[in-house]
């Protein structure tokens, strides 16, 4: 969308709790936000992810947590569980929520999913190849899952070559669009 394009907006009005709404208005003054920016950030991250999470199955956990278990894995087991379990069922939940499983809808997921948990995401695009680098701090075999899942995803699924850099806090992907 160009910088001159604006996004359609329409108005609609709620009645909210008091308590909730005044920790709405001290959330958006701790952001430095308006209260229809916070607002609609609440809203988006509703209709692009919360209301899916309980239908796919899927349940938010602590970084702590999913740091602890993937550190208690050998590699061979981290690769192994993303061929068994984690190709299709990041393929399945994906196509879910965006309704398609192509190359756009399966990045909007991808991008989606890593900033609704939090991690620090830089892309870049030179010519038509689109580079993302992702700090999660989860360890190595979070990013070998990853890799993995993301190497059978892109290869298999939607027929693109996809390379990456891991290391213990940060993976980086490139592939062209």
């Amino acid at each position: 969308m160009s910088t001159n394009q604006k996004k359609k907006t329409d108005t609609m009005s709620f009645r909210l709790d008091k308590d909730i709404l005044d920790k709405i208005r001290k959330e958006s003054e701790s952001q430095g936000v308006s209260l229809n920016v916070l607002a609609n950030k609440i809203f988006s991250r509703y209709v692009d992810w919360d209301m899916f999470e309980p239908k796919v199955g899927m349940v938010p956990i602590a970084k702590p947590i999913v740091s602890a278990l993937f550190e208690k894995l050998s590699e061979q087991e981290t690769v192994e569980l993303a061929k068994q379990i984690g190709k299709s069922i990041v393929s399945d939940i994906a196509t879910f929520m965006k309704g398609s499983m192509d190359i756009d809808s399966f990045v909007s997921w991808f991008v989606t999913r890593m900033k609704i948990s939090d991690f620090e995401m830089n892309h870049t695009v030179k010519n038509s190849k689109h580079t993302y680098i992702i700090k999660h701090d989860l360890g190595y075999n979070w990013s070998l899952y990853h890799k993995t899942v993301l190497e059978l995803i892109f290869n298999d699924v939607l027929g693109k070559k996809i390379d990456f850099k891991i290391k213990d806090r940060m993976m980086e992907l490139s592939f062209e669009r």
